[in-house]
């Protein structure tokens, strides 16, 4: 995460060119949502303020949280508290599910994963965002971190076909949100002097990713899987 002060000041078209994986997650969620047939039921799997619950207008959109990952969060919105590897709902009962970087924060993401393919009916399709390299947040329901591999293989062992994982950007990206991250150090007149050093290289630092094609460095991944029958 950037510093939020540093967000704040972003016009909207370069806050997200700086926020590229969230600005990816969004793309993501909006494609799922616009090939989600009206009246669909849509699982939110850690849906924390149901930030995404605007994408399913006309579908039916069911948020479910714990509700003890942010303390200034609002989870009035969630249509259930409950733990995700115990869902409260009959077996394939959802047509589609997300789970949106919440997969560290549970402590048997396996399970989880499960219990999601549980719920889905076969075919039912699946939307997973995941952090390989991030800092510690929401602590301390804060647990593990994913490459590639370690995502297909939970997903394939949960039940889940039609695997594709992407990452979100290269090591330039990920360069360029650790110097911002930088900001967070600074306060008042230094964070001023710190934001005219670091906010050049971080913003011309994305414009070379493309020389990183292994993407072996990478915030994290975005995912889709099928429930297989």
């Amino acid at each position: 995460m950037t510093h939020p002060a540093a967000q704040r000041r972003l016009p909207p078209f370069l806050r997200r060119y700086v926020l590229d994986f969230e600005t990816r997650i969004d793309r993501a969620v909006l494609e799922l949502a616009e090939t989600t047939p009206d009246g669909a039921r849509v699982l939110d799997a850690g849906a924390g303020e149901c930030r995404h619950a605007g994408f399913f207008k006309g579908r039916r959109y069911v948020g479910v949280d714990l509700a003890c990952g942010d303390a200034l969060w609002d989870y009035k919105r969630l249509s259930a508290v409950a733990d995700l590897a115990h869902l409260p709902f009959a077996a394939e009962t959802f047509d589609a599910a997300l789970n949106i970087v919440t997969l560290e924060h549970v402590r048997e993401p396996l399970a989880v994963l499960q219990e999601i393919a549980r719920v889905l009916r076969p075919g039912g399709r699946l939307l997973l965002a995941a952090p390989q390299e991030w800092e510690i947040h929401q602590a301390p329901h804060d647990y593990y971190r994913y490459t590639r591999y370690g995502v297909r293989y939970l997903l394939e062992r949960a039940g889940f076909g039609s695997v594709c994982v992407l990452p979100a950007g290269g090591f330039f990206r990920l360069l360029s949100r650790r110097l911002l991250n930088a900001l967070g150090f600074f306060h008042g007149f230094w964070f001023v002097l710190a934001t005219v050093f670091v906010a050049p290289p971080a913003l011309v630092l994305p414009l070379l990713d493309g020389l990183d094609r292994e993407r072996n460095f990478t915030l994290g991944y975005i995912c889709t899987a099928r429930r297989l029958s």
